[in-house]
């Protein structure tokens, strides 16, 4: 492990293949696994110091306020076996694989239940504001114990323990399966010119790349809605410090320090900011990462996981739709090999646990003693010797000492693009306040949101469509955590219905959105093309530059009633003084996708299909794209 002596670390040079077999054989795995059992327990005991800036600063002091979560309230029979888990959208993939596997073997409960397991895949914020709710999952999988100790912290805030007892806990049984460092993903021609594998290099090296006059660099990294967007914030900070250790408030204030967080904020593609990011480097005239995305350039360099490098150059692509396109941001990355960098500063570990939720029965159905007895089973599933070398052959490093992480048929044996023996060295968490500052700079360096939700409630969309689409608004709503974000609501049938002014989303202004969204009704025609006319001219009006500006339509049908045309529109949306895209939701077989298509194209935005079944998940992506912020 790397040494610090005066404040500077010394510096470690990667080893050649024949060295880390060398040094790799079987005999000295136990060396290697006592290493990461201090690293796994290291992040323990950070995971602890963290829980309480994490858990106000990214879980979002709003985020259960309007007590509304879903119109359509989870339920599950007293004596059911079935195990739904939430998981990270790094681990979905494998995990789904392995559950697959597990539900094929027909175990039983002991009154006879079959047990079974299902995901759904949410981000680890996302988790974090739900599980504090009623969700429709009795068990999560984050991609680190940080939001566990998040979960339970915002838990305890809503229903503190007796004085003098324990506190309220949500987190019941506890199990890592898992592991990946954070990396930073690099293209092999950038990472030859950083000077890997020669040279260790650092978050500074990377930072200061992408600033250089020649813009010839593009990185990105995810929000700090995950671990790997966590490390990159704080990277920025240490960097701009000088040091990568010992980060206080007086030191986070410095105008220095502000300065180049601010300047590195710019010079980076930020997944999860999406449309906004975009709109932040275009109002600072032109920043390193201005040309990325669906319709720009391609990135040089991505924070993530060491499982992403290794899925991502064996082509197997699991769980990485956000880098090759299939989801809505557009491809980040170009085609070939990635090299995986393991700062020499420091990173943090993605130590996937899974977790058992304790739903207590006082806001929804309890977790039953069956449910208990899948996820005890699956956990042994997971723990045994074939999940373990699938979760290896996958690219994650398994928990199982035991496992050779150089014999043969392992991504790490013959792989030059990641190091087994890396990482080296912790990345520090600062102490709460110094966190909170920390992103709250992230917060105040991406432009808010001005979202207009321009929905259908003519005659078709009576019934369970109305439900489902109340239920996806508020998911939607709920999402959005920024404090300078504003949401309205046009509601549309034979014209607009009610408009419902941009307000920000405090607790008034959820307050005042959940009740809009309740108040729906079905009836009438659908004039589509005059509601995202007035909507258009309500933003087009706004005197707030610095924001980012959108529309999301959602129809069932065809408009068949309305006096503006398209193209009209498209003329009318040249020449404003705020940017408007649009963004378009096909709700069910009988909606106009020619004209959603063409709508989203000419206002730059993004065409998704739906169904009641799935229109909740569309516009949590929609939430995603815009800005999924802890």
């Amino acid at each position: 492990m790397s040494e610090i002596q005066g404040g500077t670390e010394q510096e470690f040079t990667e080893p050649t293949m024949a060295e880390r077999k060398r040094i790799l054989s079987h005999r000295s795995l136990f060396a290697l696994a006592a290493v990461g059992f201090f690293l796994l327990c290291a992040c323990g005991l950070t995971t602890v110091r963290a829980g309480n800036w994490i858990a106000d600063t990214l879980a979002g002091r709003e985020s259960t306020e309007s007590g509304n979560g879903s119109a359509v309230p989870a339920n599950w029979a007293a004596a059911s076996a079935e195990l739904t888990i939430a998981v990270s959208p790094s681990m979905a993939g494998t995990l789904r694989e392995r559950a697959n596997s597990f539900n094929r073997q027909g175990l039983r409960t002991p009154d006879g239940e079959q047990m079974r397991v299902e995901l759904v895949t949410r981000s680890s914020r996302e988790m974090v504001g739900e599980s504090v709710r009623q969700p429709a999952y009795q068990a999560v999988a984050p991609d680190s114990s940080l939001w566990l100790e998040m979960i339970d912290r915002r838990w305890a805030q809503l229903f503190p323990g007796e004085r003098g007892g324990l506190s309220a806990s949500r987190v019941g049984e506890s199990t890592l399966f898992a592991v990946s460092p954070v990396v930073i993903a690099v293209t092999l021609d950038a990472a030859q010119q950083l000077g890997w594998p020669q040279q260790s290099i650092g978050w500074k090296a990377v930072q200061d790349r992408a600033a250089s006059p020649s813009r010839a660099f593009k990185w990105g990294h995810p929000s700090p809605s995950c671990t790997s967007g966590i490390a990159a914030t704080l990277s920025k900070f240490y960097a701009g410090a000088g040091i990568t250790r010992g980060l206080t408030e007086d030191i986070a204030r410095l105008p220095d320090v502000i300065a180049y967080f601010q300047r590195a904020e710019r010079d980076a593609y930020v997944y999860g900011a999406g449309a906004r990011a975009r709109a932040a480097r275009s109002q600072a005239g032109g920043g390193a990462n201005t040309a990325v995305g669906a319709n720009e350039g391609l990135l040089d360099a991505f924070v993530t996981q060491e499982q992403a490098v290794i899925a991502w150059n064996s082509g197997t692509d699991q769980g990485l739709a956000w880098l090759s396109g299939r989801e809505s941001a557009g491809q980040f990355l170009p085609a070939g090999q990635l090299a995986a960098i393991y700062p020499q500063e420091g990173t943090l570990w993605a130590d996937h646990p899974l977790a058992l939720l304790e739903l207590d029965g006082r806001a929804g159905p309890a977790v039953t003693p069956n449910q208990r007895t899948t996820y005890r089973a699956f956990i042994a599933f997971l723990l045994g010797e074939e999940s373990q070398t699938a979760l290896l052959e996958a690219g994650f490093r398994p928990v199982d000492p035991a496992l050779d992480l150089m014999a043969e048929g392992s991504p790490f044996a013959e792989a030059l693009t990641v190091n087994p023996l890396l990482p080296q060295t912790l990345m520090q968490l600062p102490p709460q306040p110094v966190m909170e500052m920390v992103l709250d700079a992230w917060r105040l360096a991406v432009p808010p949101l001005n979202i207009l939700l321009v929905v259908d409630t003519s005659e078709s969309m009576g019934g369970g469509k109305l439900a489902r689409m109340k239920a996806a608004l508020q998911g939607f709503a709920d999402q959005l955590q920024g404090e300078h974000d504003r949401v309205g609501l046009v509601e549309f049938g034979s014209g607009v219905k009610r408009f419902g002014s941009l307000q920000r989303l405090d607790a008034e202004g959820r307050e005042r959105m959940s009740l809009l969204i309740e108040g729906l009704e079905a009836g009438g025609s659908t004039k589509l093309l005059d509601a995202v006319w007035a909507a258009h001219g309500e933003l087009s009006d706004q005197g707030e530059t610095n924001a980012t500006y959108a529309i999301v339509v959602l129809t069932d049908g065809r408009d068949n009633d309305s006096e503006n045309r398209l193209r009209s529109l498209e003329r009318a949306m040249v020449g404003t003084d705020n940017a408007v895209s649009i963004h378009t939701v096909a709700f069910g077989r009988d909606a106009d996708e020619g004209l959603l298509e063409e709508l989203a194209r000419i206002g730059g935005g993004q065409f998704y299909r739906a169904d009641e079944t799935t229109i909740e998940e569309v516009y949590r992506q929609i939430a995603r794209y815009f800005q999924t912020r802890g």
